[in-house]
């Protein structure tokens, strides 16, 4: 089972990635940028993940952020990296506008679905005693929402168009205090002098490969595709609205 979870964990971190980079592919014709910066765009894409991914998976391996006597942890590289750059993309990015104006907006929240799983290998953790109770559906993560609301929500704010935009809206900003209570539980869970959920085990498992994939990939996509789709929703006229 434990390799089973592995594989998960590493899939649909790269179906993720997959989906996102399709997205792009299919926006940026659409835009005003010439062909070059097109191409610019999805180099630097493929080369952030790449690197990105890379860098966090070889110090898991090396066991680097397994150290968490050091305050604040190594592991909080993992979070709080991806988690500024996402803040200032959405701030800041006049590039990210244009593109997320071509993506039809269900599909920013269609991926949201991924969630399910993502909950249901965290469980499976829980059951080889390997993440402790409160992380899980089971105890206080209620993160398994946002993947089941999310389809129901794309369907009929856009596929049918039947509820207003608001609804989305709203959605994303439940997704968004979803996500972070969750990575607010699993901080409090690791084994630093702030632990505040003192049952066993402790949240050890996500500082090694591919685990870290947890915090580093799937985390990050599902507050970036909240905030992007906040963009987006709260723009002018995002494609196919």
């Amino acid at each position: 089972m434990f390799q089973l979870t592995q594989f998960g964990f590493i899939a649909l971190s790269v179906f993720c990635v997959l989906y996102i980079y399709r997205q792009l592919d299919s926006a940026l014709p659409k835009t005003s940028f010439s062909l070059d910066k097109q191409k610019r765009i999805k180099r630097q894409f493929v080369g952030t993940v790449v690197g990105w991914t890379t860098l966090i998976s070889l110090l898991a391996w090396s066991q680097f952020f397994a150290n968490f006597d050091s305050l604040p942890p190594r592991l909080f590289l993992v979070l709080l990296v991806p988690l500024l750059s996402a803040i200032g993309l959405s701030l800041f990015s006049t590039t990210l506008k244009e593109i997320l104006g071509q993506i039809p907006p269900e599909r920013l929240i269609y991926l949201q679905s991924f969630r399910i799983v993502v909950e249901v290998l965290i469980w499976l953790l829980f059951v080889q005693e390997l993440l402790p109770v409160q992380m899980t559906f089971e105890g206080m993560n209620f993160d398994v929402l946002s993947g089941l609301l999310a389809p129901i929500v794309a369907y009929y704010c856009f596929t049918k168009a039947r509820w207003p935009k608001w609804v989305a809206i709203a959605y994303n900003i439940l997704g968004i205090i979803l996500v972070f209570t969750i990575v607010t539980i699993a901080i409090l869970s690791f084994p630093t002098p702030f632990r505040y959920f003192m049952n066993e085990p402790a949240n050890r498992i996500v500082a090694q490969f591919p685990f870290v994939w947890l915090p580093g990939i799937l985390v990050t996509v599902a507050y970036s595709m909240h905030f992007f789709s906040l963009k987006q929703l709260l723009s002018s006229s995002p494609a196919g609205s």
